[in-house]
C-alpha cells in the first residue's frame, strides 16, 4: 500500500490520521492473535490505557518494550519495589503507581495461570476458541463490552489480576481478533470478516 492509498482508503472512525495509529488499525487489530507473549502484552498495554487513549499508549509502547524486555513475565513477576519506584518516575511510560505495580501483579498471575492452564486455550475459550466476527455499519453500532467479556474479567479477577474490567477485556478482545469488529465501510472489513 503506497502513501497515497493511506490517504485514500476508508478505515473505522476511531482511527485518526495518525501514521502510528493507522499503522496499529491496518496491521494489528481484529487480526487474530495465538501467541502467548502477544496475548500477554495486550492484556497489559489495555490495562495501561484504562481511563486514556489508546495512541497515548500506543506512543509509549516501544519504551514499555525496552523497560519490560518485551514484556517478559519472568522479568515483570520478579521487579523489586526499588525497581517498580524507578519506573514511576519515567516520562516515557504512563506514571499511574496502580497500573505500574498492577503490572507485576499481572505477571505474576499469568505464571500462575499458565501453570494450569495454555493461556492461549484459556483466553480463546470466551469466544469459543473462534474469532466472532461481526458486521457492525458504524462506530455508535459497536458495544463497550459484552456478555464474553463480563465472563473474561470475571475470571482474570479470580485468577488475580487487576485492570480486567469488562470493558478492558473487550477491547483486549477486539485488538486481539477474538471479535472482529472493523465496520462494514473499512477496507479492512472484507478480509477479516471472511468466516473461518
Amino acid at each position: 500500500m503506497t502513501a497515497t492509498d493511506h490517504l485514500s482508503v476508508v478505515r473505522c472512525q476511531w482511527c485518526s490520521a495518525d501514521p502510528l495509529y493507522q499503522q496499529y488499525h491496518d496491521q494489528e487489530w481484529g487480526v487474530p492473535c495465538y501467541e502467548a507473549d502477544n496475548l500477554f502484552e495486550m492484556l497489559m498495554l489495555e490495562g495501561f490505557q484504562a481511563g486514556l487513549s489508546w495512541i497515548t499508549v500506543l506512543r509509549k509502547r516501544a519504551h514499555y518494550r525496552t523497560l519490560y524486555r518485551n514484556f517478559d513475565v519472568q522479568f515483570m513477576a520478579t521487579q523489586s519495589d526499588e525497581q517498580l519506584q524507578a519506573l514511576l518516575l519515567d516520562t516515557g511510560i504512563i506514571r499511574n503507581r496502580l497500573k505500574v505495580y498492577g503490572a507485576r501483579r499481572n505477571a505474576q498471575a499469568w505464571l500462575k495461570l499458565s501453570e494450569q492452564h495454555d493461556p492461549v486455550t484459556w483466553l480463546w475459550q470466551f469466544v469459543g476458541g473462534q474469532t466472532q466476527i461481526n458486521h457492525f455499519a458504524g462506530l455508535r453500532d459497536i458495544p463497550a463490552k459484552t456478555a464474553e467479556a463480563e465472563a473474561m474479567s470475571k475470571a482474570l479477577k479470580k485468577a488475580g489480576f487487576t485492570f480486567v474490567g469488562p470493558t478492558i477485556c473487550y477491547a483486549f478482545m477486539q485488538a486481539t481478533g477474538m471479535v472482529m469488529d472493523h465496520t462494514q465501510d473499512c477496507f479492512r472489513y472484507p478480509a477479516l470478516a471472511k468466516e473461518s
